[in-house]
């Protein structure tokens, strides 16, 4: 296992000494989002991998923050568990620091919680040089305030993350996806019955055609709904949406992702829209102006 702990700090108080700025990277799949990064030096933390240390009995596991999510996820699998939120890989070479930097979970978020959720420890080196380590590494270690999980979404302004503790879930036995022919008109009042009735519920999807519904356990094998079919490949479907690989990311138009309410109805904006999280999520393709768009939303 590769720490390059020491190598790493040395290199955060060398740029203090000097006043310089780090541009903090793992596999950089994530460059596009949030604002442009301009920096005196890039400090890349993907060699600092590895596992620390897994006990699937705990559901819980702490890794090196340059490990990929694909090691990570096949680690975890070995053992039939998954991590909760689902995060995209846009790569094949994300790693699992800058997952929880970026905070960005996947189709399962409404259902099994977000990037946060997840966190019960981490080690970081903040911007004086200086070690921490907040959290414990399993749930009964875990006390007081949960400083670990200001870490997501932070975009590494906190400090460099060294390992995270994370929890991990039991992949689900079984897994089925449907579909339905409907439109926008009715989207959310089929979002809001799915979440007053529907169980084990653990993605949705509405690409302003079909609606898309992932159940796990039993109920999936047994749902029948009027004018539902049951949805062949679905593996490969939440793949391509969760990693924006979907054909409705393939092409050059400006791409908003815009998190609402989701009782919020549809947006009046001019564009293409792809919405999941049972209405909490909208993916907006859209040449309006930016200012039309944060005024409406």
């Amino acid at each position: 296992m590769p720490n390059q702990s020491k190598e790493l700090q040395a290199t955060v108080l060398d740029a203090l000494k000097s006043k310089s700025t780090l541009n903090i990277v793992g596999a950089n799949s994530k460059a596009f989002y949030g604002r442009k990064v301009e920096a005196d030096q890039t400090l890349d933390v993907s060699g600092h991998s590895g596992m620390v240390s897994y006990d699937p009995a705990e559901l819980a596991i702490t890794v090196c923050a340059g490990t990929t999510l694909r090691e990570l996820e096949e680690t975890l699998a070995e053992h039939h568990q998954e991590l909760p939120f689902e995060p995209p890989d846009f790569s094949g070479k994300s790693t699992i620091g800058g997952a929880v930097a970026a905070g960005l979970s996947g189709p399962r978020r409404p259902y099994a919680g977000a990037v946060r959720d997840a966190m019960l420890g981490a080690k970081i080196i903040n911007g004086r040089g200086e070690i921490l380590e907040f959290g414990g590494q399993v749930m009964k270690n875990v006390a007081g305030y949960d400083v670990s999980r200001l870490l997501a979404g932070s975009l590494g302004t906190l400090g460099i993350i060294l390992e995270l503790s994370l929890k991990s879930q039991p992949m689900a036995r079984h897994q089925r996806t449907y579909v339905q022919t409907t439109d926008a008109a009715t989207i959310f009042e089929k979002f809001i019955h799915l979440r007053q009735h529907a169980t084990n519920i653990t993605a949705t999807a509405f690409d302003g055609e079909r609606l898309f519904v992932r159940l796990v356990g039993e109920q999936a094998m047994a749902a029948s709904w009027d004018g539902v079919e049951l949805f062949e490949n679905d593996t490969d479907f939440w793949q391509q949406i969760k990693n924006q690989q979907h054909t409705f990311f393939q092409d050059d138009k400006p791409l908003w992702r815009i998190s609402l309410p989701p009782a919020t109805p549809m947006l009046t904006i001019p564009g293409e829209t792809l919405i999941e999280w049972g209405g909490g999520l909208c993916w907006l393709k859209s040449h309006a102006p930016e200012q039309e768009i944060r005024d409406l939303v």
